[in-house]
Formats: structure tokens, C-alpha cells, sequence
């Protein structure tokens, strides 16, 4: 299962004011574990000035954008990394609404709100009366964010990342324990957005796998025996 935690930084706190983003942070993960493969990208505001309120959250400043790509220039490497993908970001809201009007900019659909998954939501659902803010989460599950003295895209979604796991309910630690726990997280983040407007998919998304894949895998299964612990789910 491929995810993708999701942070963006703006020049402001409002795109339908024309504000714009200007650094987009992206990270994989595979069966909730960080596979070291990312996206990120500084981006040219195209003129727009970087609001004194953001820059005090991210301390990007027109000069250092001034010579970075726009979004137009990375947007299709930017969609092919996030392409079929569920997108986990923290306060969802927020990024989608900047990047989908970035995307409406260059006459791109909007990304699919069945796509994302909003850990702030699955954090008020968990500690209803408690701040949720990424710090405040990071200290309650004991994750070190002391190099976060500036809000960056990267640096976040490395957090983010051990936020969610947390929320999830943690870690575990051996091979059939994982695949048990990615089944009751799945029950989890369904669980927690119930009773919500949070459309449902109507369909599965198709498997990416080739043929001749699932041939080669069959194959392997099939040399490893009949005791094999994969071989029920051929």
C-alpha cells in the first residue's frame, strides 16, 4: 500500500486572495514505512510578495524564491509522484485548497477529496479536548522535532509520517503483526471519519502490477514450498 505525507509552505494563508505556494514537500511511504524516496521543490511566487505573517512561520523570503521554478514548471512531475496515491497531510484543508488552485491556474482537475487523508481530523477525533498541532502531537508521542525551529514542507512530512503511525496506533514489530496492524489501520481511518461527509470510493483502485509480475511472484511462492506462509494467498 504506497501513501504519501503531503506538506506544503505559502506566501499567505489565503489562495482565493492570490496567494501562492512556494515550497511543496512530499514523502512515500510503503506499507507505513518511509521508503527514503521524496519530492520537493522551492517555487517562484511569480511577483506575489511573501506575507510578514508566513514569513515568520517559514522564513522564506522573496530574494531566495526569486530564482526557483514556478509551479507550471514541476506540476506534471509533481502529479506523477502523487499519481493514484492516498495523500496524508495535517490540517488537509489548508494544502489541498492552495494546491487545487495552483492546478485550476493551469487548467489541471482538482485533486480528488476521496484521495486525502487529514491527521488533524483523526487527531480531534482521538483527543477531542487537546491542542493537535503537528509540535504539540510530536511531544505527545515522544517524537523529537527539535530541529523544527521554521516550519519546512520536508522536514514535516518526516514528521507527520511518525504522527500518523502513532495515531494509527503505533508500530509493530513483527512481519504478522504489521500486515494485522495495516489491516486494523485501514479499519481505523474508516472508523474515525464515519458519520462524516467523507465520500466513501465506489470502487478499488486497479492493481499496478503486470502480468508478468504476478507470474514471477507466483513462481517464487511456489519454490519456497508448501509450508510457505504466502502460498493461501496466491
Amino acid at each position: 500500500m504506497r501513501e504519501i505525507i503531503i506538506d506544503t509552505e505559502t506566501t499567505g494563508f489565503r489562495p482565493e486572495e492570490g496567494e501562492r505556494i512556494i515550497e511543496i514537500g512530499a514523502m512515500e511511504m510503503v506499507n507505513r514505512i518511509a521508503t527514503g524516496v521524496t519530492f520537493h521543490e522551492y517555487l517562484n511566487p511569480e511577483g506575489k510578495e511573501v506575507n510578514p505573517g508566513a514569513f515568520q512561520v517559514h522564513g522564506l523570503s522573496n530574494e531566495f524564491l526569486a530564482d526557483k521554478k514556478t509551479f507550471a514548471q514541476i506540476a506534471d512531475e509533481f502529479l506523477a509522484f502523487i499519481d493514484g496515491t492516498t495523500l496524508i497531510a495535517h490540517n488537509a484543508a489548508f494544502d489541498m485548497n492552495f494546491l487545487n488552485h495552483e492546478l485550476a491556474r493551469l487548467k489541471i482537475p482538482a485533486i480528488d477529496d476521496e484521495m486525502v487523508i487529514d491527521t488533524l481530523r483523526l487527531a480531534r477525533k482521538k483527543f477531542p479536548t487537546a491542542q493537535n498541532s503537528l509540535d504539540r502531537l510530536c511531544e505527545r508521542f515522544h517524537i523529537d522535532n527539535s530541529r523544527r525551529t521554521k516550519h519546512g514542507a520536508l522536514l514535516d512530512c518526516e514528521l507527520l509520517a511518525e504522527v500518523y503511525i502513532e495515531l494509527l496506533g503505533g508500530r509493530q514489530t513483527s512481519l504478522e503483526l504489521e500486515s494485522l496492524n495495516t489491516n486494523i489501520a485501514g479499519s481505523q481511518i474508516a472508523a474515525t471519519l464515519a458519520g462524516s461527509s467523507k465520500p466513501v470510493r465506489k470502487s478499488p483502485l486497479p492493481s499496478r502490477l503486470t502480468q508478468e509480475e504476478i507470474e514471477a511472484h507466483a513462481i517464487f511462492i511456489d519454490e519456497l514450498g508448501e509450508k510457505a506462509i504466502w502460498k493461501p494467498f496466491l
